[in-house]
């Protein structure tokens, strides 16, 4: 069997001396020199310094549950072999034969002994990873690693193990915050995730099933990755496997900058794309969770949509970024700070939103009570709004404004509309019919129109005449409300 070494420095020094060579007499020499340039040799870096600097602040983590038994009906004590059946069959079964003649029937069933006691055991019920954060035993894990367990276990590098409890989870987040009775630990020193760049190097320490102290190695992939969720993913291509949950992502200066948290895979198993919790993220849940036990959130009471391209271009943005305002909870805090269906929220407190999840992210990180500014975009104009932020678990519904008079033809949009009832207590125009483009654009009867491009919507006779005047070739942008949720549409006038 042939094995293949890897290159010695001596091996590497006579083939980049040799490659030289053959470059310096098959070209002229400033176009080998330029060659030399464009192939810089540089070296992978070394891990090892990194892995003993925090190796010993990674932990496995190991949790059981109680799951129901039932006593055996053939055990000590249990004399009525009636109960072997009922076993099997069911607590309403009763043997052929068994009971006592019953002159007004079949036999009368006698009466059952109870069943056989319930009782729990505990049993293995997962395993995870986690890092030291303090000296005096607190520990980060991921919630789904000690959710619903009865036991918590950690055991250290060195082969120690201490029971664990819980300080507080977070299951919007998929952080815990554990703590066992020990002092004197050494901590993963803390990193900066925002400083995080495509390319750069990261590593992962973990018990990939169940395997203790495991080391690899990736680079991030990806930052900010949405995946539904509210929380901005570090995306690497470091071997992560079931096991792994709650260790950290450690950059090459030993520190800390996410929690592997997820994989995406079809199989179960590392497909090259893992997910780590950003540890910035991490820690503003921690104080709260250090503090209280549990994670408090603000909201301003708005639901949002995304802002397409072709949307922020109709209403004058530069680019489609931001949070697109679909409804407006009535008496919400944005609502009392003048927020309008329609508007794109384009920062919250000073920081800028890119994305409509940096919204509830920013917000849910405010303190309840707190005053906060958003900044908005309506008319083609930015606004700056006060309001008061309140507290993520208030219950509130969302509401529209005011009324008017009809047309009877579809117009250039594809639309027929006419007046909302009286009692309406919206402004707008309703849908009668849509057709063509509208209904390519997915408008339907019974739809309202609130705004056309930057103009609202008061009449149906101020409806058609905006409509009139809508320059063919540039397409228009209706904000149309439909169950008190508003969204901007496109339609291109005919």
């Amino acid at each position: 069997m042939a094995f293949h070494l890897p290159y010695t420095a001596v091996a590497r020094a006579a083939a980049g001396a040799a490659a030289s060579l053959v470059l310096a007499t098959a070209l002229p020499t400033g176009a080998a020199q330029a060659q030399a340039v464009a192939t810089p040799s540089a070296a992978l870096p070394d891990f090892t310094q990194v892995v003993e600097a925090t190796e010993g602040s990674v932990v496995n983590i190991r949790t059981t549950e109680a799951v129901p038994v039932r006593r055996s009906p053939i055990g000590p004590g249990n004399g009525d072999p009636s109960e072997l059946f009922r076993w099997f069959f069911g607590p309403d079964f009763m043997p052929p034969g068994f009971g006592q003649p019953n002159p007004q029937g079949p036999r009368a069933r006698p009466q059952q002994p109870q069943s056989p006691s319930q009782g729990e055991r505990t049993v293995p019920r997962g395993i995870g990873s986690g890092f030291v954060i303090s000296a005096d035993g607190y520990i980060l894990t991921n919630n789904h690693v000690v959710d619903n367990s009865n036991g918590i276990f950690v055991t250290m590098t060195n082969g120690k193990e201490y029971k664990a409890k819980i300080i507080g989870t977070d299951a919007r987040t998929d952080i815990a915050l554990i703590k066992i009775d020990a002092s004197g630990l050494r901590p993963i020193p803390i990193g900066d995730s925002d400083k995080l760049r495509k390319g750069q190097w990261v590593l992962a320490i973990g018990s990939p099933f169940g395997l203790d102290s495991t080391v690899t190695a990736g680079i991030v992939s990806a930052i900010n990755r949405d995946t539904g969720d509210y929380l901005p993913f570090i995306q690497t291509d470091v071997a992560v496997n079931p096991g792994n949950s709650g260790g950290p992502l450690i950059n090459l200066q030993g520190q800390v900058v996410g929690i592997n948290s997820q994989i995406v895979s079809r199989s179960g198993g590392f497909m090259g794309i893992s997910l780590a919790i950003p540890i910035d993220e991490v820690m503003r849940v921690v104080e709260q969770l250090k503090a209280h036990g549990k994670v408090t959130r603000g909201r301003i009471g708005v639901q949002i949509t995304e802002v397409q391209d072709d949307v922020a271009k109709a209403l004058g943005l530069d680019k489609g970024q931001g949070a697109l305002v679909s409804s407006v909870e009535a008496g919400g805090p944005a609502a009392k700070a003048g927020v309008h269906p329609g508007d794109v929220i384009t920062g919250f407190n000073g920081q800028t939103i890119k994305h409509m999840t940096d919204l509830p992210r920013l917000v849910g990180a405010t303190r309840p009570g707190t005053s906060a500014t958003i900044q908005v975009w309506r008319k083609g104009k930015s606004l700056e709004l006060k309001a008061t932020v309140a507290e993520l678990d208030d219950q509130g519904a969302a509401r529209n404004d005011d009324a008017s008079s009809a047309n009877a033809e579809t117009d250039r949009l594809g639309l027929k509309v006419k007046a909302l009832p009286e009692d309406a207590g919206t402004q707008g125009v309703l849908v009668d019919q849509a057709e063509g483009a509208a209904a390519e654009a997915g408008i339907e009867p019974g739809d309202v129109v609130l705004r056309i491009n930057d103009t609202d919507v008061s009449s149906p006779k101020q409806y058609a005449q905006i409509v009139k005047g809508l320059d063919k070739s540039r397409p228009a942008v209706l904000l149309v409300s439909r169950d008190q949720q508003s969204q901007w549409v496109i339609i291109k006038p005919q």
